[in-house]
This record gives C-alpha cells, structure tokens and sequence, in this order.
C-alpha cells in the first residue's frame, strides 16, 4: 500500500535511487505511422492481372466469348447484391428472373443494340413481378423496387459494354474504356494515398480525398488522349482529353454510389469471391455507371461503328 519512509536515508542516496530526468535529455522519437491499404495487396495485384488475362484474351480472341464472360459477371453481381439485401434488410429480390433477364439483356445488346436491351429490360422487369407474386404480399412492394433497381443497375448498365462491342474497332473501345476506368481508380489511389487531405465524401466514403480525385482526372485525361489518338479508328487526342475527364467523374461517382449502398446495408465489401477485392460488385463498381458514358462519347465522336 504505502512505502515506509526510513529516516536514516540520506538525501543523496535518495537521489541516487530515484535520478530526476534530464530537462535537456533528448526523448525517443514516435514510430512512423504507416498508411495502409486496408487489403491484401499481393493477392489483389494477383487477381487482377489473372483477370485482366481472362478478359483481355476473350476479348481479342472470339467477341461472343466476351460477351458469355459480360453475362457470368452480370450473374455474379446480381447474386451477391440480392443476397446482400436480404441478409441485412430482409428483402427478397427476385433472382431466378434477374439473373435469366440480365443474361438476355445483354446478349440482346450484342446482337440487337439498344432496341434489343430496352426489349430485354421491360420482360425482365415484367418477370420479376409475375414471379414475385407466387410467394404472400407482404413485402411485394420492397421486393419487386428492388428488383427493378437490381435490373437496371447491374445488367442493363453492363449491357452497354457489349454494344460497345459492336462496332468494327470494339476489342478496341472496349479495352478503352476498361483501362480509362482502372487508370482512373488507380490515379485516385496512388495520389491521394500518397499526397490527400482533404475529404472528398466523408460521410459515404471516408478515403476519398479531393487530392485523389485529381488524380484520377490527370490520369485519366492522359490515358484517355492516347487511347483515342492509337487505339480508336478515326479518334483525336482532344476527345480522349475529353473522355478521360468525364470517366474519372462517372467512376468516382459510381463508387461513392456503391459505397452508399455498402454503408445503408452495413457491410465493408459485397462479396469475398475476389481475394484482395472483395466481391464482383465491388470491381464494377466503377464500371457500371462508366460504361453508358463511354458509350455514348464513342457514338458522339466517331460514330456507332
């Protein structure tokens, strides 16, 4: 409890047991705080070449494989999203018609263009309410909107990739959009990693620095005049400065989207398929909301091909 204090004790000998720091005796430095990606990084930079590989090889090699690889992906994302909603919000989205539908929706898109995926959208949506109403009403409402918002964001935004695809250079403007979209994320990432302070979202999305999202512009902006200038059949420097620019902004914003949606539900990622990723929703969710931009600039300064 309490020392005993002994009065035979001289003072220096007191002071010999118990020394008084040195006013000017420098002091140990704090460890360096080290940033952190937050993920495995060997086995993201693992999987994404292994799927760059897979999509790249599809892609130069037989269109139609590409579009079955559209269509896989499409199926994946619609699964875990689904799955997602009815473990942290009970509702049940129809899957079976959602995921027969968005195959179609882009199969449609490949081979009848935009007529054909609007088709595909209305009879997938229709589906989806036929088929809801074999279970009891309650929750028909929550289930069905959902659903209808699983279609249209998930198969129908991909299905614009595989209209890309359609034109004479589509390997081409395919592999435009898919670098623009990782360059641009890439650039968010290294730069604000390495220089941001300034929160761009931080309510939605706490990493997101205003120093990265420049970043993703200039990266993108340059990667954007090149591929217009090498890889696109009749494309100008100036219009990939212009493409790059609106990519950066549709992927950052198709992020903060899908962090949104991660946030309402409660969850970090919206899958574990993809080591390093997370799940196959959390790779396109940059790429959805890109790909109609992309698509569109394509048609707007070279034509639909």
């Amino acid at each position: 409890m309490f020392r005993d204090y002994t009065p035979s004790a001289s003072p220096s000998r007191a002071a010999s047991q118990n020394p008084e720091p040195m006013p000017d005796a420098p002091q140990p430095a704090p460890a360096p705080h080290k940033k952190s990606a937050g993920r495995d990084l060997g086995a993201a930079i693992g999987v994404g070449v292994g799927l760059g590989v897979v999509i790249v090889a599809s892609l130069f090699i037989v269109k139609a494989v590409f579009v079955g690889v559209i269509a896989v992906a499409v199926v994946v994302g619609l699964w875990e999203l689904t799955k997602r909603l009815e473990e942290r919000k009970g509702i049940k989205a129809p899957l079976v018609p959602l995921a027969v539908g968005g195959a179609a929706m882009v199969v449609a898109g490949y081979v009848r263009g935009a007529e054909g995926a609007w088709v595909a959208m209305a009879l997938t949506a229709l589906a989806a309410l036929v088929w809801r109403m074999t279970e009891p009403p309650e929750g028909y409402l929550k289930d069905v909107t959902a659903g209808l918002f699983a279609a249209f964001y998930v198969p129908f935004l991909a299905t614009f990739v595989s209209m890309m695809l359609t034109a004479a250079d589509g390997p081409q403007r395919v592999l435009t959009f898919l670098l623009l979209t990782v360059v641009s994320d890439t650039g968010a990432y290294a730069v604000g990693w390495r220089f941001g302070k300034h929160k761009l979202a931080p309510r939605i999305s706490p990493g997101k620095t205003r120093e990265g999202l420049v970043g993703a512009v200039t990266f993108a902006m340059v990667a954007g005049a090149l591929c217009m200038q090498f890889l696109i059949d009749g494309g100008s420097w100036w219009q990939g400065l212009l493409l790059g620019l609106a990519v950066a902004a549709s992927a950052t914003l198709g992020d903060l989207g899908e962090s949104m949606i991660k946030r309402d539900l409660g969850i970090k990622d919206m899958g574990t398929l993809l080591p390093g990723h997370g799940g196959i929703m959390d790779r396109l969710d940059s790429l959805l909301p890109t790909a109609p931009v992309v698509w569109l600039l394509f048609v707007v300064f070279v034509g639909a091909g």
